[in-house]
């Protein structure tokens, strides 16, 4: 009502929204609440955090991001503030399927049998294929991601599924983290069940592993970063050309997933900062 008295009579607002304007004058003239201050300048910060996460935190990750600067803060506050404020996350869409099963190639057994754990880095990694809408036709991208720390260590791009995405994918994590024995998971799809792919885990010492193909189930972790980079990239984004798309993937992945963005299930550390933290109490065990 405040906002619009210069436009239209108290009164008339009053009676439209069936409330007492005497009530309204009495709210109005009276003092601010001692938390009002405060619930002002947390809604604030917790605008600026939002917008850091390119308006993609709701109040869980918000709420790990003010106790990491160590604001004392319950969690319903921050969604309080959040819905009052009219912030909110963003919410994920359903996956597509994009790989298909060649029935002339023989696939490697399955090694991790959905038990998407490992207690070191480089001890399991996971590996697909999703497509990115543009004006210039789809463009594919390939991944492999670390179950440890839910870091991205290998991605590519390619306009056509051919099997070199999947290599180039996989020899970026090679070149970045030189694994001893990886296990490598993936579905069944054609690229990963190529001779050539075969051929480059079996150079590398890598132990190449299959479940089946569209299966959201039998490779969740990497379904569930599809998931992330869909809800908080690809929905919000529309891309003219290829190298627009490639330059906005490389943004997120490595300038906000991997370095910034908290996960629930590495007690809201972010990727990057799960793997420091691990390394520091190596290095003083």
């Amino acid at each position: 009502m405040s906002a619009h008295q210069a436009i239209y009579p108290i009164r008339t607002m009053a009676r439209v929204l069936k409330v007492s304007a005497s009530g309204y004058y009495a709210w109005r003239s009276r003092p601010a609440s001692e938390r009002a201050p405060t619930d002002a300048d947390l809604t604030r910060r917790i605008r600026t955090i939002h917008v850091g996460s390119h308006g993609t935190y709701g109040a869980p990750r918000i709420h790990a991001e003010l106790k990491a600067e160590g604001m004392a803060i319950g969690k319903k506050r921050v969604a309080r503030l959040m819905k009052v404020a009219s912030i909110a996350g963003v919410s994920r869409r359903r996956s597509v399927q994009t790989t298909r099963r060649d029935p002339n190639h023989r696939s490697a057994s399955d090694l991790v049998r959905r038990n998407f754990t490992a207690k070191r880095p480089n001890e399991l990694w996971v590996a697909d294929i999703t497509f990115l809408p543009t004006l210039a036709g789809f463009l594919f991208l390939a991944v492999v991601l670390d179950v440890w720390s839910r870091r991205i260590v290998g991605w590519s791009f390619s306009a056509g599924l051919k099997t070199r995405v999947v290599l180039d994918a996989l020899d970026m994590g090679l070149a970045a983290r030189k694994p001893g024995s990886v296990i490598h998971h993936s579905d069944r799809g054609s690229q990963y069940t190529s001779v050539a792919f075969g051929s480059r885990c079996k150079e590398a010492g890598v132990r190449p592993s299959t479940g089946s193909v569209g299966d959201a189930y039998d490779n969740a972790m990497c379904e569930s970063f599809f998931a992330t980079l869909e809800c908080e990239l690809l929905d919000r984004r529309r891309f003219r050309s290829h190298s627009e798309a490639r330059m906005a993937v490389f943004h997120f992945i490595e300038g906000f997933y991997n370095p910034s963005r908290r996960h629930s299930a590495l007690g809201y550390l972010s990727p990057i900062e799960y793997e420091r933290i691990h390394d520091e109490l190596n290095e003083t065990a």
